[in-house]
């Protein structure tokens, strides 16, 4: 009940920071108090140390689409938004029933991000650190060594970045396949804008 009075006041506002949604007002409270305040107060009551650790609202354009996925457990959550080139295009059943396949994969495929241009350069270094690290204990010869990291690092992309990943439902289809698929029989190439995996327990 207080998770979904929460989701409610997100909902009424726009679009913002986790800090900046603690610091407004509760929606129904005492005068004063904060949503930071009624999460204390959860705590108090439950006796559990309960904390709001990210608040995510998508707000798309006409043209755009979001998919939500909520796993039966209540732990994960997805949020992915489709640009869809018209509104007609992003009410269809097939951008639609996309979203959410999408949705779904993520939660399950946990990829870091859309494409390899869009993964951070310190997890891009941090691999290639831990690949070089296995090419010199793995006793490579230096000549090689170059390539074979940077073979291990396509490798990484591949896995991590959601276009790249073999859709969950069918291995032998990349995600980047099946929204081509997608794309030609709703007659408009659809794009992946962002995402957003929410994970309890995670910031």
């Amino acid at each position: 009940q207080a998770a979904q009075g929460l989701l409610q006041q997100l909902m009424d506002t726009e679009p913002m920071s986790l800090d900046a949604f603690l610091t407004q007002p509760a929606a129904g409270g005492p005068h004063g108090q904060t949503i930071a305040d009624q999460v204390k107060e959860l705590t108090a009551k439950t006796g559990e140390n309960v904390a709001l650790r990210n608040a995510v609202k998508y707000a798309p354009g006409r043209s755009g689409l979001v998919g939500l996925y909520l796993h039966h457990n209540h732990q994960v959550g997805v949020l992915v938004e489709l640009e869809c080139g018209s509104d007609g295009v992003a009410r269809s059943s097939g951008a639609r029933e996309l979203a959410r396949e999408l949705a779904l994969h993520i939660a399950s495929a946990d990829p870091l991000a859309v494409r390899a241009e869009d993964v951070p350069a310190e997890v891009i270094d941090r691999e290639r650190r831990i690949a070089e690290e296995q090419v010199v204990q793995e006793g490579k010869p230096e000549a090689v060594r170059g390539k074979i990291v940077e073979g291990k690092l396509k490798k990484f992309l591949s896995e991590r970045t959601l276009l790249h990943q073999p859709w969950v439902k069918d291995d032998k289809k990349a995600i980047g396949q099946l929204m081509d698929e997608v794309s030609r029989q709703v007659g408009t190439a659809l794009t992946v804008t962002r995402f957003t995996r929410l994970k309890v327990g995670e910031a």
